[in-house]
């Protein structure tokens, strides 16, 4: 049995196919003038595209539109008019095509792995997949056909990418297991829309397995079983089909409240990243966004976006949303996250550095604008402003200040906005946590990110495999923090969410219904699942479960008894 991470729910059984890359080679350097050089490039360019845009309409109707998006972003990104001249400059300094394209892909990449935000990470991956598709063209190698894969089959590849995606018989493929990759990489996202079984980040499995191989997959528990007997092929059998029974279910909670089983009624709704994800929130039933990560606008651009870009975007999610909520967080950005036009400095431990709130405040230019776009567009929704990495309570208090000196100066030219716009902290620091009293009293809401609580409460880098064992919010010091925030938000009335993977965690909502969290932002396609664990526990019961897990000392204690009494 091979262990990685369940990203796609379901069981697969089936045979392994293996799609081993083909090697990429090529001369760094080229007798050709540079001239001759950047003509090839541009003609390899126009074939990538004219291909992608060709497999984004293939896309649209074997997957869905908003998976076609992210191929369709690929196209747009390798035309951006930064990249491509800083392409062209490698060219010009002695490069062969091929060497110029891959230094100024493998830069991006460095700048998108080095944030440690997995929604950032994924910008990685899709880098590396137009830098592979590229050099395929420039090359002349033609790619993997998954199309031909036959009926039962296991897809095993390094990496899913989107444009391998474009081939899938959605009916022939059983399942899909994959090298690397997370919850929220690209490979998660497209099985997840294909409802196709996977588990990702199974080392060496690519070797480990040979095709033909008849193996197992829990898309769920995140295992694979290789050559397995004749009872684990009854065992799963019967699992897979209790998952389609149980998945078929989901759909009546469709339009239902979201509620415990003693008619407690919370709120939940949906993370994006852009204002096009909104979209797939309300298609997915979600109550709202808790979570709208603004990081990309300034991300996927190469000047700073305007107010009137910016102003346009928020406004857009909120016209999709209407009248309900739209959190949106406030630019998360530090010295990890290389964007040329920021200046940001490289420093040594950027996490604990001049980031977020902390590099906002400092360039309030920038951050007026940030402001002033998000109260301009509440006037069209319910939009909510939230400040990330808050340590102390003048920072709250010099967002706050921000925000009325841009009230009063939309007032003076007669621009409509939300007088009344909520202001609130999202609570992922330490510091945060043991003023969370105090910060009650300033803050118009919490949201709890439990992804960085995590980290920083055990001080662990979540991208370190070495300590990666601590990362865990089960952690009894994790848990204490998320109750503490929680108890401190419910005394001075305010709303308490939480916008970080704990939220959609089976195992954990008995513990937040207890703890009282009032509002429960998840992924859009994890809704209707986390809208029926909620309504599966009365508030006696989940109390009763929590006074037992906050009293085990472990993490490994406190794991094993959630899972023990999961419904």
């Amino acid at each position: 049995m091979y262990n990685g991470i369940g990203a796609s729910s379901g069981i697969g059984i089936g045979k392994v196919m293996i799609i081993k890359e083909q090697a990429l080679s090529y001369a760094p350097t080229t007798d050709a003038t540079p001239e001759q050089e950047i003509e090839r490039y541009k003609q390899a360019l126009n074939k990538f595209v004219d291909d992608t845009m060709a497999k984004a309409e293939q896309m649209k109707s074997s997957v869905g539109e908003k998976e076609a998006e992210i191929i369709m972003g690929h196209a747009a990104m390798l035309q951006d008019p930064y990249m491509n001249s800083e392409i062209e400059k490698q060219m010009q300094s002695g490069d062969s095509a091929e060497k110029a394209l891959e230094t100024i892909c493998d830069m991006f990449i460095t700048m998108f792995e080095s944030t440690g935000d997995e929604l950032t990470m994924q910008r990685a991956t899709d880098v590396k997949d137009i830098k592979k598709g590229m050099l395929s063209v420039l090359l002349g190698i033609e790619e993997a056909d998954i199309s031909k894969a036959p009926k039962g089959t296991i897809i095993v590849v390094d990496d899913l990418t989107p444009s391998m995606t474009t081939g899938i018989v959605k009916e022939n493929i059983a399942g899909i297991i994959t090298q690397t990759g997370g919850k929220t990489s690209h490979s998660a996202i497209l099985a997840r829309a294909l409802e196709i079984p996977a588990v990702l980040s199974v080392a060496g499995v690519v070797e480990k397995l040979a095709d033909g191989q008849q193996v197992i997959i829990d898309g769920s528990k995140g295992t694979v079983i290789d050559t397995p007997t004749e009872e684990q092929l009854k065992d799963y059998t019967e699992k897979r089909n209790k998952f389609l029974k149980e998945k078929e279910e989901l759909k009546k909670y469709i339009g239902m409240a979201t509620a415990t089983a003693d008619g407690k009624v919370v709120e939940l709704v949906g993370n994006i990243g852009n204002p096009d994800n909104t979209k797939q929130v309300v298609e997915c039933d979600g109550e709202g966004v808790g979570l709208f990560r603004t990081e990309f606008l300034f991300m996927d651009s190469d000047s700073m976006p305007t107010e009137e870009q910016q102003f346009e975007a928020y406004k857009k999610a909120a016209l999709v949303l209407k009248d309900k909520p739209l959190i949106i967080r406030t630019l998360d950005i530090g010295g990890d996250k290389e964007i040329p036009y920021l200046g940001l400095k490289k420093e040594e431990n950027p996490f604990l550095g001049f980031r977020a709130v902390r590099f906002c405040l400092e360039n309030t230019q920038l951050y007026k604008t940030q402001l002033r776009a998000l109260l301009r567009a509440s006037a069209f929704g319910n939009i909510k402003i939230m400040v990330p990495l808050v340590t102390c309570v003048d920072e709250i208090r010099a967002v706050k200040s921000l925000v009325k000196e841009i009230m009063a100066d939309l007032d003076s030219q007669g621009i409509a906005y939300n007088n009344e716009i909520q202001v609130g902290v999202m609570m992922e620091t330490s510091a945060s946590v043991m003023i969370a009293d105090l910060l009650a009293k300033e803050a118009d809401f919490f949201s709890i990110g439990t992804n960085d609580l995590t980290q920083y409460t055990m001080c662990v880098d979540r991208g370190n495999a070495d300590v990666a064992c601590l990362y865990s919010v089960y952690n009894p010091a994790v848990l204490r923090a998320i109750k503490h925030i929680i108890e401190c938000g419910s005394k001075e009335g305010i709303m308490v969410g939480m916008c970080g993977e704990a939220a959609a965690d089976p195992l954990m909502i008995p513990l937040l219904v207890a703890f009282g969290l009032s509002e429960f932002s998840v992924s859009a396609t994890s809704v209707l699942a986390t809208r029926k664990v909620i309504s599966m526990w009365s508030q006696q019961e989940a109390q009763q479960v929590a006074q037992k897990a906050m009293q085990l000392e472990t993490e490994k204690e406190v794991a094993e008894y959630l899972q023990s009494i999961q419904k």
